[in-house]
């Protein structure tokens, strides 16, 4: 479970999150919430990406603050553009990186790399130049190269934002397949119309907390 304690984070440029207490059990949350509002550094909070300037992020009791290298391996973060993602130019090597680092056994790499692409039908580019890829399979590759690490927790920054609508349909399609705790930070509000639990943020604060329909339209009356 991820929880927030008095969590606020501060800028140069001034307070982008203040004293945000919440408690995170469900597989399915949504953050929503104008440009500007917090949810992107609310989401890299919760893997280490950032770091709190006030209060506490606990992954399964592990503070963010001190124990970065656990929590990046219990909660996988997918960026909104998979080219900040992607750092190798061939697929096969570029799914292989983290795994690598974790010293893994080169039949478990092969066998983890194998898998995931097969989940994902990239089967057949497992060779292909990772930036000629297409944008929807650039986005399942950069999901894969998370997932090929076997988080508990998967935060996935606007997925979809990049998307023509078969691509859009098809990671919306993957999101709800997950097996992990998916937390999905997004401007696309169909996509969360069966998640268990949306948070609304405005001005650095968590302005609502509930079930998606109640939520969505709390969000639509405060951005009329």
């Amino acid at each position: 479970m991820i929880e927030l304690k008095e969590v606020s984070h501060v800028y140069e440029s001034g307070p982008v999150l203040q004293g945000v207490n919440l408690t995170l059990p469900e597989r399915r949350i949504g953050v929503i919430g104008s440009n500007g509002s917090g949810k992107s550094t609310f989401a890299r909070l919760l893997n280490g990406l950032l770091l709190p300037t006030h209060g506490q992020v606990l992954v399964d009791g592990l503070n963010t603050r001190e124990q970065a290298r656990e929590v990046r391996r219990r909660v996988g973060f997918v960026f909104q553009n998979p080219d900040n993602q992607i750092v190798f130019p061939v697929v096969e090597e570029d799914l292989a990186f983290g795994l690598k680092n974790l010293k893994l056994a080169p039949a478990e790499i092969e066998a983890r790399i194998t898998a995931v692409l097969a989940r994902y039908d990239l089967q057949a580019f497992r060779q292909h130049s990772s930036h000629l890829l297409s944008g929807g399979q650039k986005q399942l590759m950069a999901i894969s190269g998370v997932l090929v690490m076997q988080p508990e927790y998967v935060v996935f920054d606007e997925p979809t934002t990049l998307l023509d609508l078969r691509n859009r349909n098809r990671i919306v399609q993957v999101i709800r397949e997950l097996p992990q705790t998916a937390i999905v930070v997004t401007h696309d509000l169909d996509l969360l119309a069966d998640f268990g639990r949306v948070l609304v943020f405005d001005g650095g604060r968590v302005v609502m907390d509930a079930p998606p329909t109640q939520a969505i339209a709390f969000y639509r009356e405060l951005m009329a």
